[in-house]
């Protein structure tokens, strides 16, 4: 069985407040992308179990950590904790979506896994047993169970759909390949009540957001990193009508006007990654 999970984007970013427990309250939409992976998961067969159940290769920008942390390992360890019998599988995942971006590459992978193994075991999952169980993986996971546009609150868990169609957009997203901590980025921002609600301004033309979408994370990424705060400079000056950070970085997006892509990108170092999508389907 083959799948190819998706990136996603953060369509603003607020973060609203620390909690008790150490997270932050967060208000987001997530918004599907089509930068893809690609994820494979085999049954293997009765005397040739892969160590532990489960067996994975890599290949493509492989991820930092053992293998056997990778999220789409831990995703047949959530299933195999609820269905014991669990058929032992082995795994390939080739990646493109570049890991630590702010893009979601990860989790996607691992939500597919969730998904992939739960159909091909036949498993009696049903769609909400599914989001708690990728919310194990991780609080930006259970957006990629629903895949569509999503206004986002808490750690990312809490949910609602929008009616949000970008189809008649274009998309470029810019990856500098610098890593941003992400409890870095934390610890630059001010928790607050955004001023604008997300969901309300996602209600107007794109060609308004500039001034009222944010991403909370921005200054202070921008301050420490001043490259990426040239890449949506640079997406704005090339026609964009929106362009944000997405999640704490390092990718910056562009939305353009469908077919208004710039066709010259030279003004991007050359080890920057590129991924241009023509029509922003929802």
């Amino acid at each position: 069985m083959v799948s190819f999970p998706n990136a996603k984007i953060n369509l603003g970013l607020n973060i609203v407040r620390r909690r008790p427990d150490g997270y932050h309250d967060l208000e987001t939409a997530f918004y599907p992308a089509g930068w893809r992976d690609v994820l494979e998961i085999t049954p293997v067969a009765a005397g040739a179990s892969p160590d532990e159940g489960v067996r994975i290769t890599l290949t493509g920008i492989v991820p930092e950590g053992a293998p056997s942390d990778n999220l789409c390992v831990k995703a047949w360890r959530i299933l195999r904790r609820e269905f014991p019998a669990l058929q032992a599988v082995a795994m390939h995942l080739h990646k493109t979506i570049p890991t630590g971006a702010g893009l979601g590459g990860g989790s996607s992978d691992g939500v597919a896994a969730l998904r992939m193994l739960s159909e091909l075991h036949e498993l009696p999952v049903t769609t909400a047993r599914l989001e708690a169980l990728a919310l194990e993986l991780g609080s930006d996971c259970p957006f990629f169970v629903r895949n569509h546009a999503c206004f986002a609150q808490g750690r990312g868990e809490r949910m609602q759909e929008l009616s949000l169609d970008l189809s008649g957009y274009s998309l470029m997203i810019v990856h500098p390949g610098i890593h941003v901590s992400t409890a870095q980025a934390f610890s630059g921002v001010q928790p607050s009540l955004p001023v604008f609600s997300i969901p309300e301004i996602l209600k107007e033309p794109v060609e308004r957001w500039r001034d009222r979408l944010v991403n909370d994370f921005e200054a202070s990424v921008f301050a420490a990193h001043p490259a990426i705060a040239g890449i949506k400079d640079a997406l704005y000056e090339q026609g964009a009508v929106y362009a944000s950070m997405s999640g704490s970085g390092s990718s910056v997006y562009g939305i353009f006007q469908k077919g208004g892509l710039p066709k010259d990108t030279g003004q991007f170092p050359a080890g920057y990654a590129i991924f241009r999508q023509e029509s922003l389907h929802p």
